[in-house]
């Protein structure tokens, strides 16, 4: 297996350990989707290596989906055109057990800040302060969801001889969830095992300089913190992420503390 074979393996099996946002009870009036994920943990196609993040995710997803007994795949990927103008796109219409789902796929990553907003789905934002949960949540609620009922959309549910009120529609919102370093929170409506590290200030990196680092591309922001990768000293991290911060982005690192944690965390720009 080459390199490239071997991080793909590496990011689908992040991504197949990254657990829903949310389970049992529907959150902001959306219902996950849940289905038996592969247990064996082997993605056997190729990816362009320029594919993005949130798209490696659905190819992820879509593997899983088609490889499922219970579930019979009919629309990937679906553009709804009114004339040439593409108006939306369903990510995916299948059925399970028999069943309809118009299924719309998400994978985040959210930071926590006390100081926007005052509950809980409102402290969680982007890593760059641009993308925040709630917005996400309302994008999906208002416009990415009600895209079935269009009517310019009647007419690709008519192939698969589908009408839109017989569907039954879900999300499969998956995240990696980062805290404030050194700090507690309490989860209630989230899950928890969605955290995955922690976040601190670029004034404040001076705690870890007992560290070692390492600072993964962005598609391999889905891997595990794992040991054998060229770790940094703090001196070597402490310029290489200078120009990434003065753009005005968070990075997603790796840190191994002395006694050999590993773990994932952000650098933000931003205070």
């Amino acid at each position: 297996m080459d390199l490239t074979d071997k991080n793909i393996q590496l990011q689908y099996q992040g991504y197949v350990n990254t657990p829903l946002l949310w389970q049992l009870n529907s959150l902001y009036g959306l219902k996950q989707f849940e289905f038996s994920e592969s247990s064996k943990q082997i993605f056997p196609d190729s990816i362009p290596e320029r594919m993005r993040l949130g798209n490696r995710v659905e190819k992820f997803v879509y593997h899983d989906l088609r490889h499922n007994l219970n579930i019979e795949m009919l629309l990937e990927n679906q553009q709804i055109q009114d004339g040439k103008l593409t108006i939306g796109e369903l990510d995916c219409v299948l059925k399970q057990d028999h069943l309809p789902i118009h299924l719309e796929i998400v994978y985040k990553f959210y930071l926590y800040d006390p100081e926007v907003g005052s509950s809980e789905l409102e402290h969680w934002i982007g890593p760059n302060r641009n993308d925040t949960l709630l917005k996400k949540l309302n994008k999906l609620k208002h416009k990415q969801l009600p895209l079935l009922h269009n009517r310019h959309t009647k007419e690709v549910l008519n192939k698969v001889n589908l009408l839109a009120d017989e569907i039954n529609q879900r999300v499969y919102f998956k995240a990696q969830l980062f805290v404030p370093y050194q700090a507690h929170v309490e989860f209630d409506q989230l899950n928890e095992q969605c955290l995955k590290g922690v976040y601190i200030h670029a004034s404040e990196i001076e705690q870890l300089s007992g560290c070692e680092f390492f600072i993964p591309t962005k598609v391999d922001w889905l891997q595990e913190a794992r040991p054998e990768v060229d770790w940094m000293p703090f001196i070597n991290f402490k310029e290489l992420i200078k120009p990434i911060l003065h753009e005005k982005r968070a990075p997603l690192c790796w840190i191994k503390f002395p006694d050999g944690k590993l773990q994932k965390f952000f650098v933000v720009w931003w205070s």
